[in-house]
């Protein structure tokens, strides 16, 4: 048995409990693949993260990140909490004002900022939702979506849908086995809806069920996918930013802060850590 040191930290919030919780293991050097997705199934978390030494030597850490079920090659909350945690742990610093994290998708850049911290989204690619239909069926017909589905690859390959007005998102109840099913039968990580207005400039959800999120309470890759639909969308342009709120639904109360660069989109929020201590594994 091995004591590890780890962290659970909250996301895309400054006060505790109000965020997305992921745990991070700070030393997983050892530990199997098995053995992190049993640690990470058992903190029954979103996502819960382990940091290892980095194999590029343009990375401050290596990161890899597991929901209960499945490994991710990116997600965006583990990433800024785990961020979070290896800067408070001393095991690594800021260089430039930003760490680089090395994950499956390759390095990503943490930047450090006055109200938090951000990451840029990785390089995302638009495909078509197969069986449309199915989607705007279990979100409760055509008068609810705005605009046909698609999918964003940001790694997280996230269908994403414009509903028609925020208390739609607001109130919705999704048939979650028959997005269950959806994501097994074309291998999407899961849906995100927003639609303009309410507690922020976007209001967002995220429903993630085949890997045993019914609802993710605040998610990253999922607002970053919703940028670049947006963008794509010409609902923003370059050089402007907005706030999103997400979490109401289930008793939390995230703030994620969009921004666009010429060529680049960030996406960032406060992180707070809630438990400090040792693994016995």
């Amino acid at each position: 048995m091995t004591e590890r040191r780890f962290k659970q930290v909250d996301v895309f919030t400054a006060v505790p409990l109000m965020g997305n919780p992921v745990a991070v293991v700070l030393d997983a050097h050892g530990l199997s693949d098995a053995d992190m997705q049993r640690m990470a199934a058992w903190t029954n978390l979103s996502e819960t993260t382990f940091v290892l030494p980095p194999t590029d030597p343009a990375a401050d850490y290596r990161v890899r990140i597991f929901t209960p079920r499945a490994e991710l090659p990116f997600a965006g909350h583990p990433t800024l909490g785990t961020a979070h945690a290896v800067i408070e742990a001393g095991l690594a610093a800021p260089k430039d004002g930003a760490l680089v994290q090395q994950c499956a998708v390759g390095l990503v850049r943490v930047a450090v900022e006055a109200g938090g911290l951000s990451f840029i989204l990785p390089a995302h690619r638009f495909e078509t939702a197969p069986e449309p239909a199915v989607i705007v069926t279990a979100l409760g017909g055509a008068d609810v979506v705005r605009s046909a589905p698609r999918i964003v690859n940001v790694g997280p390959r996230w269908v994403i849908a414009e509903l028609a007005t925020a208390a739609l998102v607001e109130t919705l109840e999704p048939d979650l086995p028959a997005l269950a099913a959806y994501d097994r039968a074309h291998a999407t990580t899961g849906l995100t809806v927003y639609a303009a207005g309410g507690a922020g400039d976007i209001t967002v959800r995220s429903f993630a069920p085949a890997d045993g999120i019914s609802e993710d309470p605040v998610c990253g890759s999922g607002n970053g996918a919703v940028a670049a639909f947006r963008l794509d969308a010409g609902q923003v342009s370059p050089g402007e930013a907005y706030l999103s709120s997400q979490g109401r639904q289930v008793g939390r109360d995230g703030r994620v802060a969009v921004r666009f660069g010429a060529e680049t989109i960030h996406v960032g929020g406060a992180c707070v850590t809630l438990i400090d201590g040792i693994l016995r594994l």
